[in-house]
């Protein structure tokens, strides 16, 4: 059971603030375009700054904000920095993406590991968890004070003004990929935050934040340079990044869909995360589904996680 999720319009958009990483270039520089385009204000970090300024030029001509800040999402201050630019320049964000992302970085896993190779430590393997799941952790929390604030204009200063967080996963989130081994696990972790977050900023004051996991496909960007030429000789579908970057903008446009994982495919998406909720008794059982939500009831929201020092190193 999937739902096709067809994104709308992006003229609700008009006149919002929103904050996004790795602007510069692929996916993330057509989301900055087409936002700019339906008349928000975009304010979008990277490390890459040549093209991100560029960007920034080209999108100088009109009312509409466009701000390129320079960014390393595995900089708390630098996460911090983009947000701040963007509440200073407008008084409010409205909508937040954490698009930024690496690669598979060497073999994590090499078949020929032996026990003289194995004392290196694997540290350019490990820089994907940095960006990938470091990068995400940093620029939700510090989304999620941010997209809560009331407008210091006092223009949007109402309980139902539509805030958003959008973490970019991928299809590698929910299935696997061989030999990208990292990656995999650094997209997961995406589905995971965006999972266990919500619950919880959906009860945010006095703006409910709206979380929701994209997950595209083979989409053409840098990433899949070599390969383009046999997926497209198999027939198999693929994504444009501005594919992408519209169902990405029709999240944030859309206004109700919260907690959902936006599977992309050929130029379409479902939400999947629908799916796997609607037929957890099928494959979990009544009887442990019933005991695992009594379970995360009584849990509560992790209060006695966080407050037991004994358990804390």
């Amino acid at each position: 059971m999937t739902t096709q999720f067809h994104p709308p319009d992006a003229t609700p958009l008009k006149g919002k603030v929103v904050v996004l990483t790795g602007g510069a270039l692929g996916v993330g520089s057509c989301i900055v375009r087409l936002l700019h385009t339906a008349g928000a204000h975009v304010f979008f970090g990277d490390i890459l700054d040549e093209p991100g300024q560029a960007l920034e030029r080209e999108l100088s001509n009109n009312d509409a904000k466009a701000k390129f800040i320079h960014c390393d999402v595995t900089s708390y201050a630098d996460n911090l920095a983009l947000f701040d630019a963007a509440y200073s320049a407008c008084g409010h964000v409205d909508h937040a993406i954490a698009n930024a992302g690496l690669g598979e970085q060497g073999n994590m896993f090499d078949s020929e590991l032996t026990l003289e190779s194995i004392k290196e430590e694997p540290k350019k393997s490990m820089s994907i968890v940095d960006v990938n799941v470091k990068g995400p952790l940093y620029f939700a929390r510090v989304a999620s004070a941010y997209l809560k604030q009331p407008d210091v204009n006092g223009k949007g200063n109402t309980a139902a003004a539509d805030k958003s967080l959008t973490l970019v996963s991928s299809v590698a989130g929910f299935r696997e990929d061989p030999g990208l081994y990292v990656y995999v696990a650094s997209k997961h972790a995406i589905l995971g935050l965006m999972r266990v977050l919500r619950g919880t900023l959906i009860q945010s004051k006095p703006h409910p934040i709206r979380t929701n996991a994209i997950c595209p496909w083979m989409t053409k960007t840098r990433l899949v340079a070599g390969i383009e030429k046999v997926w497209a000789e198999s027939g198999l579908p693929s994504n444009s990044p501005e594919d992408v970057a519209r169902v990405i903008v029709g999240v944030l446009a859309d206004g109700k869909v919260n907690g959902g994982t936006m599977y992309i495919e050929g130029g379409r998406s479902w939400n999947i995360e629908q799916g796997l909720l609607a037929t957890r008794h099928e494959w979990l059982g009544a009887e442990r589904e019933k005991e695992l939500d009594r379970g995360t009831e009584l849990m509560g929201g992790g209060e006695h996680w966080t407050a037991n020092k004994s358990s804390q190193v």
